[in-house]
């Protein structure tokens, strides 16, 4: 009775996925094996895929554009994703406090991270305005005279830092949850033995949440990896390329110079890249991520 229970509800387990099998299917891996197989192709949309090997690789050695890409990137990744996480953690740590209106606090600082990118870019176009900007219209009331911001080719990549610290709250809520999974005796053990609230976030807060940073970590560094729609909507990957993100000229290959094959080369090298500094990110984790039983990661 109990086998033939068992297949019965095999058999309805696989009825009740068959169709989210067939969309995975459809939708998710033959992309992804296409994309596979037209990077080894000189493939413009239009006519049939050509095998050409590994020319778009190794055309990717010689593209001046595409390692300014690269270059864009790492400098948005090394700034950004520390600027970031330390910006959430701060923020998360001030609303964890027991202050008047903690409510309305966290919802402030969470607000932002709700807007899409698109909308979230077009505010921005504003407020990075050289004229009528309100950056610089702050600026001016301290006797400072703001840059050109996205139209300088020296402020542009850092005007569209800044803009990625707007949402932090999002990485705020995720660091809330962890702070308050911190078990409130630890403190009070801690309390008791004349340890200090500098001490304490030192050694107890950070360690005990030192897997969601470790999350939050991982997590800004693929997104930093991804970035394209500041780049499309403000920019265009100007002034001089000094915007030229790697997605950003990833698109262009593919969606408006039409050279499928070698924009499918690029996002494999960046899945490849993605991959193994993940790996890395694990593996050196060990030494700094520790979970409830005094195991590390």
């Amino acid at each position: 009775m109990k086998r033939k229970k068992r297949s019965k509800e095999g058999r309805y387990f696989y009825f009740f996925i068959f169709p989210w099998l067939i969309g995975a299917i459809i939708f998710t891996l033959y992309p992804i094996l296409s994309s596979l197989y037209f990077s080894f192709t000189e493939y413009d949309i239009t006519h049939p895929p050509k095998w050409i090997g590994v020319q778009n690789y190794t055309k990717m050695l010689h593209d001046e554009l595409f390692w300014r890409g690269v270059k864009t990137t790492l400098i948005f990744t090394v700034f950004s994703v520390p600027l970031q996480l330390i910006l959430s953690l701060v923020l998360a740590l001030l609303v964890n406090q027991k202050i008047p209106f903690r409510r309305f606090f966290r919802t402030v600082l969470y607000f932002p991270s709700m807007i899409s990118g698109v909308a979230l870019s077009l505010v921005w176009l504003w407020v990075f305005n050289s004229k009528n900007g309100i950056f610089n219209y702050v600026l001016g009331l301290f006797g400072v005279s703001g840059p050109s911001w996205l139209q300088d080719e020296k402020w542009a990549i850092t005007a569209i830092i800044i803009m990625t610290m707007w949402s932090a709250g999002a990485g705020m809520v995720v660091f809330l949850a962890g702070l308050q999974g911190v078990p409130p005796l630890m403190y009070e053990a801690a309390r008791i033995d004349g340890v200090n609230r500098r001490q304490s976030y030192w050694n107890i807060t950070i360690p005990m949440i030192s897997p969601v940073i470790l999350f939050q970590l991982i997590m800004g560094l693929i997104e930093s990896f991804q970035v394209f729609t500041q780049a499309f909507v403000m920019t265009r990957g100007g002034p001089h390329y000094a915007t030229q993100f790697y997605v950003y000229y990833l698109w262009q290959n593919g969606f408006k110079f039409f050279q499928m094959g070698y924009a499918s080369a690029m996002a494999w090298v960046l899945l490849i890249v993605i991959m193994v500094l993940t790996y890395f990110v694990m593996k050196f984790s060990k030494k700094f991520v520790h979970y409830e039983g005094g195991e590390s990661a």
